[in-house]
């Protein structure tokens, strides 16, 4: 059963996706909370898997308090919801820890896809549309001459490892950076494995943020 945390500031909102999601036999809202501050001290009484989080809230907003659960050790996943595509907020709240983003008009499958998969350990969030987030919002809008040095953080990786990560960052697939490089797909999950492991990531998301923010991917490509 994946126990699901509802915050946003709308109880409108919040009944509707309580009606969708509790017509699963996979799903439980547990808890609701109309702010962050609220939030937390729900999260504090109980136990939960995903929590699903407006990014714009009174108080303690969704990045702020997305930066607070994904900090906690063994803390739920959190999935945030946004009014608008390439949304600013959106991707703080990808650099503060969140396993993804979904729109509030997502259709009901979508929404109920997401959050298994972000329980599942994945993100949600396709590479390519992070990539349309941190293209407009990183502030790497430098020429390829004047691009910022790789960061050392990345030393720690193979050769072939930053060629995967940097073929991430450009939003291909697991299938299709395995046809890339003429490996197969078990081989490319076993890079990507490694690479969230020894650069302390949670996901694909963070991956992908830190490979624009690190200057080894940059908005005219590595």
């Amino acid at each position: 059963m994946i126990r699901v945390v509802l915050v946003d500031d709308q109880e409108l909102v919040r009944t509707g996706f309580r009606m969708v999601l509790d017509a699963q036999p996979d799903m439980r809202v547990v808890g609701e909370a109309g702010d962050g501050d609220t939030a937390l001290e729900v999260l504090g009484t109980l136990a939960a898997d995903v929590v699903l989080m407006d990014v714009r809230m009174p108080r303690l907003d969704g990045v702020q308090t997305a930066r607070r659960v994904c900090a906690a050790e063994g803390g739920p996943r959190v999935l945030i919801l946004t009014t608008f595509d390439l949304d600013e907020y959106a991707y703080a709240a990808l650099k503060a820890g969140a396993s993804g983003f979904v729109l509030k008009d997502t259709r009901p499958p979508d929404l109920l896809s997401a959050i298994r998969s972000v329980h599942s350990g994945d993100a949600v969030v396709a590479p390519s549309t992070t990539r349309r987030l941190l293209d407009r919002f990183s502030g790497q809008f430098l020429p390829d001459d004047e691009a910022p040095p790789v960061s050392a953080a990345l030393d720690v990786l193979t050769p072939r490892e930053r060629e995967v990560l940097v073929l991430v960052a450009r939003g291909l697939s697991n299938a299709e950076i395995a046809a890339r490089l003429h490996v197969s797909e078990a081989t490319v999950k076993t890079h990507v494995g490694r690479i969230l492991m020894k650069l302390d990531l949670r996901d694909r998301v963070q991956a992908v943020v830190l490979a624009y923010e690190s200057g080894l991917v940059g908005v005219r490509g590595a």
